[in-house]
């Protein structure tokens, strides 16, 4: 396992955040790119937080818990980008500093309640299914505006803008339309936040269009595969 590699592939996922970042007249500071570790084991998730990238994102709770019980010494922001069973909530939130993937109103309500005596607001995005597609969670946009005035009773979750997953089927360019459209939403309902509520960040993109993501608005790109090519056996 040759974690030199690492320390590369992270300077051209940088690199390439830092061009599309300056494309799309922001710049590179402005962009968060939160490591996708679920595929990958401590000694990995470790180097990449040592090289300095110190935002990593689980998509299963209980592989949160691990990774973050043993990387305790280290100063790493964890977020929560999978579905998150409620059940799960109280054990997860010892842990993750985001929850990006909030995608019902039984969810946002548990948090509220499992978050009582913590000293900061936890800061939460709406996950919403842009690309409709039935096996993903998440709000549809129709739903996000029926719940956007909701949002504002929640007084322990700091809403901090939407997250989607782009269509599964479809390439970049279908890639693109989904985080455009995407963006469009937060732009019709922006005006409309509810005091406390606020849509400024969007986490969309992945390794294989977190460029086009970028480009598209993207505030936060989770980035897997890209980071991890020839390290992983």
């Amino acid at each position: 396992m040759d974690l030199s590699l690492l320390v590369e592939n992270l300077a051209q996922v940088r690199a390439r955040i830092e061009d599309a970042a300056r494309r799309s007249g922001r710049g590179a500071d402005e962009i968060t790119l939160v490591a996708v570790t679920k595929y990958v084991e401590i000694e990995i998730a470790r180097a990449l937080v040592e090289a300095g990238c110190t935002d990593l994102g689980e998509s299963r709770p209980q592989e949160l818990w691990r990774k973050a019980e043993q990387m305790s010494d280290l100063a790493v922001g964890w977020h929560l980008i999978g579905h998150l069973q409620r059940n799960k909530v109280k054990r997860t939130l010892d842990y993750a500093g985001w929850i990006q993937s909030t995608d019902s109103v039984r969810l946002l309500e548990t948090l509220e309640e499992q978050t009582d005596g913590r000293s900061l607001r936890l800061p939460v995005l709406i996950e919403v299914n842009i690309s409709g597609d039935t096996e993903k969670h998440g709000f549809t946009p129709q739903e996000l505006e029926g719940l956007l005035p909701r949002l504002g009773k929640f007084s322990r979750l700091e809403v901090r803008g939407l997250m989607c997953m782009a269509s599964l089927t479809g390439d970049r360019d279908r890639a693109r339309e989904d985080f455009a459209n995407l963006r469009l939403l937060r732009d019709r309902l922006r005006p409309e936040c509810p005091e406390g509520v606020s849509l400024e960040e969007l986490s969309m993109g992945m390794s294989r269009d977190y460029d086009v993501a970028i480009l598209e608005g993207a505030t936060i790109v989770r980035v897997g595969s890209a980071l991890f090519e020839g390290v992983r056996p």
